[in-house]
């Protein structure tokens, strides 16, 4: 950590001070400052987060989706989808994450962050392109790793693996086609290492 880096501890008080009771939580997790906060409340949070003093983050490093579904199986109950950020502060050398749900898991809907931070468009289209998360006042919201014409969101957790449709090539048309899948669904099974000290692991 460098000397002008501000402890983790220090800059989740000041976080917490900054932001008062817009946040649901702020705490400290994985050694990085990580807010809670409800939809409502997610501009108003962003757009204090990279002006209060003391917080200054000026730039989005990254901004995803998140399907929760699948961890209902460890205890997890509560809304399916999340759009989670990570944050720098280049000038006083900090970073925090901030976590906010989606209110509607059949219509995830948040506000766009692109007015504060205008580099957040194209993870914005990448988190609607995998997870199907509309961000509400983008200024240009299509898909940007799929198809033109894909149908589904790849990232969501029941998401066939191989997906609904395959590419193939057809003489007669002269032309790729778009055609259902061909080959069999398939269980994925973890490998089972038996070997005594696998790798030099005990």
């Amino acid at each position: 950590m460098s000397a002008i880096a501000i402890a983790p501890g220090a800059l989740c008080a000041t976080v917490a001070k900054v932001l008062g009771d817009l946040a649901r939580s702020v705490s400290v997790r994985l050694g990085e400052v990580t807010v809670e906060v409800d939809a409502a409340n997610y501009l108003a949070v962003m757009q204090k987060l990279r002006d209060a003093p003391g917080c200054q983050f000026e730039q989005l490093m990254d901004l995803c989706g998140v399907d929760y579904s699948a961890y209902k199986e460890i205890g997890t109950d509560g809304l399916r989808y999340a759009v989670v950020s990570h944050l720098l502060s280049i000038s006083l050398n900090q970073r925090v994450r901030v976590r906010t749900f989606c209110t509607d898991d059949d219509f995830p809907v948040i506000p766009s962050v692109t007015e504060i931070w205008n580099g957040a468009g194209w993870f914005e289209r990448e988190a609607f392109d995998l997870f199907g998360i509309l961000f509400e006042g983008h200024g240009d919201l299509r898909r940007i790793l799929t198809d033109y014409g894909f149908i589904g969101h790849p990232f969501r957790k029941d998401f066939p693996l191989s997906g609904h449709v395959e590419m193939a090539y057809d003489a007669e048309q002269r032309r790729v086609v778009y055609q259902p899948v061909t080959i069999e669904p398939r269980e994925i099974t973890p490998r089972i290492i038996r070997e005594d000290n696998y790798g030099g692991l005990h």
